[in-house]
């Protein structure tokens, strides 16, 4: 029977003996759908986007070649997101997308298991619900049991944070839906939050920003790339003051370019960000004051694909006041630790009992 961690364990030490007989951890993002096979590593590292045929059911691309479909394609063709905010919303879909990303080769040597264990990581405070849909769809793909592991604890062990020792350790993790904060210490979340900010309202910022005072419509596609080019050092004055844009009008649909205030648009960046800076001040509140005092010295380490946005750490830095760092990687930290959970590479924390003294 499929089963996973329940609901509010979030310790390390709950499932690692379970975790190192797993032989497959999946990581199913909003984004990206990643994949790391025990003892091979990481081998499937593409975008949670597949491209159906509406007229015949039947799956025309999946991953990279599906997400450039994006916006181009014929009527009968249909692009879907299978995976939205870390929850699978359409477990059939995610089974199909999975399989052809694996490839026939890896799909056939993962079912010479006799019996086959995954683990997946699962959003900090996700609902049963949400948590029964990620195992039904690794079930699907035919694993005999599934281990759910909370992200925070997954991107904190990957990123190399010491989570397992008794001080505090702060981890920021900003995907495409959300962004999650949490308090580590003694392999456990002491707080944390979840907040629905993430890169795709970021990118939605962007895009309102220009519809609204430039009547200028940009492709989807575009927006990250424009983010990079705007911003020169970050979200800081220092970059370029203008920056040249190309879109569409709204008003003719021609193609038109048009000269964009780079402060304008760090503003209108700002205004989601905003929420992240309040979760930290509320785990903050909520923490302990000894750990928040570790906290001072060891700061906040960023993962996640919105880390990457430039002048975000240091946004993040002016509002705290504490050390903030970027983790190697960010963007696979999560499957990385629970890779490293499979391979046996995370010890816990051992207490011994101490002996009671008798007067």
């Amino acid at each position: 029977m499929p089963s996973g961690t329940a609901p509010g364990r979030t310790a390390v030490t709950v499932s690692l003996d379970q975790l190192r007989r797993c032989h497959i951890a999946v990581d199913l993002g909003a984004a990206r759908t990643r994949v790391y096979v025990k003892g091979v590593g990481l081998v499937v590292d593409e975008p949670s986007v597949a491209a159906v045929n509406i007229r015949s059911g039947a799956l025309i691309a999946v991953g990279a070649l599906a997400e450039k479909m994006t916006g181009r394609t014929p009527e009968y063709i249909r692009v879907v997101r299978p995976i939205s905010g870390g929850t699978v919303v359409d477990i059939e879909m995610a089974q199909r997308m999975i399989r052809h990303l694996l490839g026939e080769k890896l799909r056939r040597q993962l079912r010479r298991k006799p019996r086959l264990r995954a683990a997946a990581c699962t959003p900090h405070l996700s609902d049963p619900l949400a948590q029964r849909a990620s195992v039904e769809t690794l079930v699907g793909l035919g694993a005999r049991r599934v281990e759910l592991v909370d992200t925070l604890i997954a991107a904190a062990v990957g990123c190399g944070l010491p989570v397992e020792q008794p001080t505090a350790t702060m981890i920021v993790v900003s995907g495409a839906a959300t962004t999650q904060l949490a308090v580590l210490s003694l392999g456990s979340i002491v707080t944390a939050e979840r907040i629905p900010v993430g890169g795709n309202a970021i990118d939605n910022a962007v895009i309102q920003h220009l519809r609204t005072q430039h009547e200028l419509l940009l492709p989807s596609q575009s927006v990250r790339p424009l983010q990079l080019a705007l911003h020169g050092n970050g979200l800081h004055s220092h970059g370029p003051e203008s920056t040249e844009i190309h879109g569409r009008d709204v008003a003719t649909g021609l193609a038109r370019s048009v000269q964009v205030d780079t402060a304008a648009v760090r503003n209108a960046i700002h205004t989601p960000l905003t929420s992240v800076i309040d979760g930290i001040g509320k785990v903050l509140r909520d923490c302990p004051p000894d750990l928040v005092a570790d906290l001072a010295d060891r700061g906040i380490t960023m993962v996640g694909g919105s880390a990457l946005l430039p002048g975000f750490d240091q946004m993040l830095r002016d509002a705290t006041g504490m050390p903030v760092r970027i983790a190697d990687r960010p963007d696979v930290c999560a499957v990385l630790g629970l890779g490293a959970m499979l391979e046996g590479n995370v010890k816990p924390l051992a207490f011994d009992p101490l002996t009671e003294v008798e007067e």
